[in-house]
């Protein structure tokens, strides 16, 4: 038998870190989780946020009403026209932790950016990293590499108006393969314009502004003509509400404190959620089931706290908190309760119509949750009983509901199409963080159906249950859903299908950025030294010139042909994911009728000037696609 060595234990174990060489070993206390820019809460987004978190700082206390950003691939230009940086201090407000401005309360009193950490945290992460502060017609700036100064300028003359200008570019070996999104930046410049009316943002030369806050959100969130009544707008001191129900399933809120996009909820948004129960509940004098009364509806909400407590670094979930320090000062959850049962109230006295359509819709929801609970009672025991022996998934050791696991938000489950894709997937994957879940064929077409048939659909009920969102995404146990399909006809018919289910019926899955598209090469080139996977007709012509003269070329048809061993380079640190978006304007019962609705010659005519296919399949794809009913 082999002798255990014992490992030493002195004072030589012990070590001290400076701050950057701590940033960058777990870089995830700081900034969350790293991705690679496919998700919106990836961590470069958050190195961008945290530099424009203190721009909006000097923008709420009144100091320059403009931020400029310019985004070059990798490269993110921040520029503020505050009081800008102290000059002496310019150094040390980026390098030195715990050192900053926000621990004087007289000079923030309800600033984002509390700890001292945000922008040491972007230094620390990026390759280069520059920041030059003007004050008072005097400039300077400084330069690093990895937290590292480089390069110092002395105090100099400007004739640059005052504030900040900062230039980062995240180090390619912490955010490997990592690529801005725009839509994922545009989504962030215009959560910070209906926070701060009147503030302009200029993001690679185009305008964002928002004159009327909450209501200007909901109202690029939702189809307005499909709302049930217009949208609710009130406000008070510290605090603004806008709300309104329309016709899709589930709830949706976007949450704020401090002009922070709290993603993750918290006191004031559960808060929320109560105090409007509460007040209808009493407006109407009936017991209404707080999912009848919550079914449906668009909400937001947005406090300012002075010393807000949150759960992480990055802000994106409020912790217990009270408006003040001030001692007997009201709780958030008091506060908001307050707020919504005087002005809310109010409002239904005075707006009678608003009135009755609330009352439809909740008297509505309440009959369909009661025809679904026949449905739902049967379906469950069968999904029960099939989850014992489940074939269909193949599931992982870690999920996204493990709270105390820090691997949770690498968890997947990959939806394929297949005996020989799952079989492949299954064997390359990494069976802690991949789960697979293998469809029979084509899905049903589920577009202007009821929830019933999720029910009622042995596939769609095993399907809703491996994820575990009957109720709502809470307990959703894989942080990325991704959809697996063969790149022809049928593979992207699959994909419409399956979009058609989750956007009809689980619609905050996609709104949440919760679902994927699997890329996957179409081309393998190789030579007896080199071999190149290739995702375009572009890629396979860069690697037919590399590896001239003659290379053997192989087109993948199906994720079936593609091995286990192969697949490990596509699923695995290297994998290439395409987000689901919801663009600004989009309607989701619009974007359904459009694609799967009954043919009309807008589509056939979008699918013509669309196709991205070899010849020889156009007629197939006509044939497939244009037949949807």
């Amino acid at each position: 038998m082999a002798e255990i060595k014992e490992a030493t234990y002195n004072e030589d174990s012990i070590r001290s870190l400076d701050w950057k060489e701590h940033i960058r070993l777990r870089p995830g206390m700081y900034i969350g989780k790293l991705g690679d820019g496919s998700a919106a809460d990836d961590g470069i987004y958050v190195l961008l946020k945290e530099v424009m978190d203190n721009c909006i700082d000097e923008y709420a206390m009144g100091y320059g009403k403009s931020i400029e950003i310019k985004l070059d691939e990798g490269r993110v230009e921040v520029r503020d026209y505050g009081r800008g940086i102290p000059l002496g201090k310019v150094v040390d407000v980026v390098s030195k932790i715990n050192t900053g401005a926000k621990y004087d309360s007289k000079a923030f009193q309800k600033a984002v950016g509390l700890n001292g950490v945000g922008t040491k945290a972007v230094n620390a992460l990026s390759t280069y990293f520059k920041v030059q502060a003007f004050r008072e017609g005097k400039s300077k700036w400084a330069e690093f590499n990895k937290g590292e100064l480089t390069k110092e300028s002395e105090m100099m003359d400007s004739d640059q108006k005052n504030g900040t200008h900062v230039i980062f570019e995240p180090d390619n070996s912490v955010f490997k393969n990592y690529h801005y999104i725009p839509q994922f930046v545009e989504a962030m410049i215009w959560n910070y314009c209906y926070l701060n009316a009147g503030l302009t943002i200029v993001f690679n030369k185009q305008k964002y502004i928002s004159q009327n806050g909450l209501l200007d959100l909901l109202r690029r969130k939702t189809d307005e003509d499909s709302l049930r009544y217009p949208i609710i707008h009130l406000k008070g001191e510290d605090i603004e509400v806008a709300l309104s129900h329309g016709n899709q399933y589930g709830e949706e809120y976007y949450s704020f404190v401090n002009g922070q996009n709290t993603t993750q909820g918290g006191t004031h948004l559960s808060g929320f959620k109560e105090a409007l129960v509460r007040t209808i509940r009493e407006h109407f004098g009936k017991d209404y089931a707080p999912e009848d009364i919550r079914q449906s509806v668009i909400g937001a909400i947005s406090i300012r706290v002075q010393e807000p407590v949150f759960e992480s670094q990055t802000k994106t979930k409020l912790g217990s908190a009270t408006i003040s320090p001030e001692p007997n000062s009201p709780t958030v959850r008091t506060f908001i309760s307050d707020f919504l049962k005087e002005k809310l109230d109010n409002y239904l006295h005075m707006n009678l119509a608003v009135k009755e359509a609330i009352k439809k819709r909740i008297e509505q929801s309440e009959r369909e949750r009661k025809e679904l609970a026949g449905v739902r009672k049967l379906a469950n025991e069968r999904a029960k009983k099939a989850n014992l022996h489940n074939k269909k998934l193949r599931d992982c050791r870690f999920h996204l509901d493990d709270e105390k696991n820090e691997k949770r938000f690498d968890t997947v489950m990959f939806i394929t199409e297949g005996d020989s894709a799952s079989g492949s997937i299954t064997k390359a994957r990494n069976p802690e963080l991949q789960a697979v879940f293998s469809l029979r064929g084509k899905p049903l077409n589920s577009f202007g159906l009821t929830k019933k048939i999720v029910y009622e659909n042995e596939e769609f009920n095993l399907l809703q249950h491996a994820l575990n969102i009957e109720n709502g995404l809470e307990d959703l146990r894989y942080n990325k859903i991704i959809i697996a399909t063969d790149a022809d006809v049928d593979g992207m018919h699959i994909r419409l299908l399956l979009l058609t289910f989750f956007l009809q019926f689980f619609p905050d899955l996609v709104r949440e950025g919760h679902l994927y598209i699997l890329e996957t090469p179409l081309f393998r080139v190789r030579n007896k030294k080199e071999t190149i996977y290739c995702y375009s007709e572009e890629e396979r012509q860069k690697a037919i010139s590399k590896l001239s003269p003659k290379p053997e070329i192989t087109r993948f048809k199906g994720l079936g042909e593609i091995s286990p061993n192969e697949f490990e380079n596509f699923i695995g640190e290297n994998i290439r994911l395409e987000p689901v978006i919801l663009e600004k304007e989009s309607s989701i019962p619009k974007i359904l009728s459009y694609y799967m609705g009954k043919n009309t010659p807008e589509r056939q005519k979008f699918i013509i000037e669309n196709l991205r296919v070899e010849k020889d399949e156009i007629d197939e794809v006509l044939a497939e696609v244009l037949d949807i009913k």
